[in-house]
């Protein structure tokens, strides 16, 4: 550019070194000025919309480090420090009071799997999902808006409290069959609630028996007070700050299982069951910042169905919070991470009664035979997946572990690792070398 004003400052010179000044040679000359000047407009465009997108284009580069969660980290556990909650109880020193666990996870990386291993248990009294009725109840309202309304559900289901269930229910009567995901319950399912099952037996729920049982009205509030340990098991948790007070509450002291699973795997399973997703996606996608500046992922194909874009851009989003919470944990204290159990998919599946032992031990809960057997017939079935999105089922772990390899493209391969790169480090995956993805 600066060689191109040297070039018009030598060729103005020229003119006006010109022999023969008159009225003619004055309008040519007038002319050659708004001509050089509207070229040298258009030679500083291309600069100008270069420094406007400088923002943006830092949305291309690998996933950032979060460099404001420090101070916010800061203020965070200095408040919950001054009053006084450095000395929680932990999972290592259980006190014998109620244990209340949350299973925080996002769509497709094996939750309901993890969550069916404590609806298993005898000791356990488990909810499925129960923000959904959040979701459902408020769509389209943003994921970030819903938080807030998120944590009370959570607060007053822990405490046996079923009422708020009554906020989102719109003119539906309240009864058993209200509650999301019902005809897996164990304990809905099984006496006193229901005779087609009895608690105490290991094995997966036969919906069409459960669903001849009669419709009760909310009566969970005294069966769930029984239960030594509550489970619930969500995703629509954005990230753990808003768990927090519920880790702080004295009357819940909750404990977080948080589930990790590789994030190209993830991206394939979203992309498989993207027509169930894209309302949530939607949701997801609305919470973010208008400074954020995310990309969408695959986008530069105008092929690409909008129910693609939806699912692929949640995605950026999804390992975003990931990394906070991963660093939220690394920087809390003590009473934080006694309170918390990070479980990456993969572990789970290959090494189920290692992983079955940490989880319940983390929960206070003993194992069995009946339910180490449950969980190695889970994770040695055929095929990677179900054709219908968030069925349980046995699986094979390998299959279901590296699908990712042969239904990925290299582009998308790509676009995830760039994305989610300090996710994909932290959480000790490698990142997969272009020529074996081509073959």
């Amino acid at each position: 550019f600066e060689k191109t004003l040297y070039t018009f400052q030598h060729l103005l010179q020229a003119v006006w070194s010109k022999q023969g000044h008159g009225r003619k040679w004055r309008i040519h000359k007038k002319y050659l000025v708004l001509i050089l000047a509207y070229t040298g407009l258009l030679l500083l465009i291309p600069y100008a919309l270069d420094y406007r997108d400088k923002p943006e284009q830092r949305g291309l580069q690998p996933q950032p480090r979060c460099p404001d969660l420090d101070r916010t980290m800061a203020l965070l556990w200095e408040n919950y420090n001054i009053n006084g909650s450095d000395h929680r109880e932990g999972a290592g020193g259980f006190s014998g009071r109620r244990v209340h666990v949350y299973l925080h996870a996002t769509w497709r990386t094996g939750s309901s799997f993890l969550g069916e291993l404590f609806n298993q248990h005898p000791d356990v009294f488990y909810l499925y999902e129960p923000m959904w009725h959040i979701w459902q109840a408020l769509y389209p309202g943003d994921a970030g808006s819903l938080q807030g309304a998120v944590r009370d559900m959570l607060s007053a289901l822990y405490r046996c409290d079923f009422s708020v269930l009554r906020l989102y229910a719109g003119s539906a009567n309240i009864s058993t069959s209200f509650i999301f995901g019902w005809k897996s319950n164990k304990v809905i399912c099984s006496e006193p609630l229901c005779d087609s099952h009895r608690r105490a037996d290991v094995g997966l729920v036969r919906e069409e028996l459960c669903a001849r049982c009669q419709r009760r009205d909310i009566q969970l509030e005294k069966e769930c007070k029984k239960y030594p340990v509550m489970v619930i098991k969500g995703v629509r948790v954005l990230d753990l700050s808003t768990l927090v007070p519920l880790m702080k509450d004295p009357d819940i002291n909750l404990q977080i299982v948080q589930l990790f699973r590789d994030p190209r795997a993830v991206h394939n399973s979203r992309l498989k069951s993207k027509t169930a997703l894209v309302k949530e996606s939607i949701q997801v996608l609305r919470s973010r910042k208008p400074n954020d500046g995310y990309k969408r992922l695959f986008l530069p194909n105008t092929r690409v169905n909008r129910a693609d874009s939806y699912v692929s851009a949640a995605m950026e989003l999804i390992c975003d919070n990931w990394l906070r919470d991963m660093l939220l944990v690394s920087g809390a204290p003590p009473w934080i991470q006694r309170n918390y159990l990070r479980v990456r998919y993969e572990d789970l599946v290959l090494r189920p009664l290692l992983e079955l032992q940490r989880l319940y031990h983390f929960s206070n809960l003993t194992t069995s035979p009946a339910l180490e057997n449950f969980a190695l017939n889970m994770t040695h079935g055929r095929g990677y997946s179900s054709d219908k999105p968030f069925l349980i089922s046995s699986r094979d772990a390998k299959e279901a572990i590296y699908a990712w390899r042969e239904r990925l493209n290299v582009g998308q391969i790509q676009q995830v690792e760039l994305f989610c790169s300090e996710v994909i480090r932290l959480l000790g995956y490698n990142k997969q070398q272009v020529e074996n993805t081509a073959t």
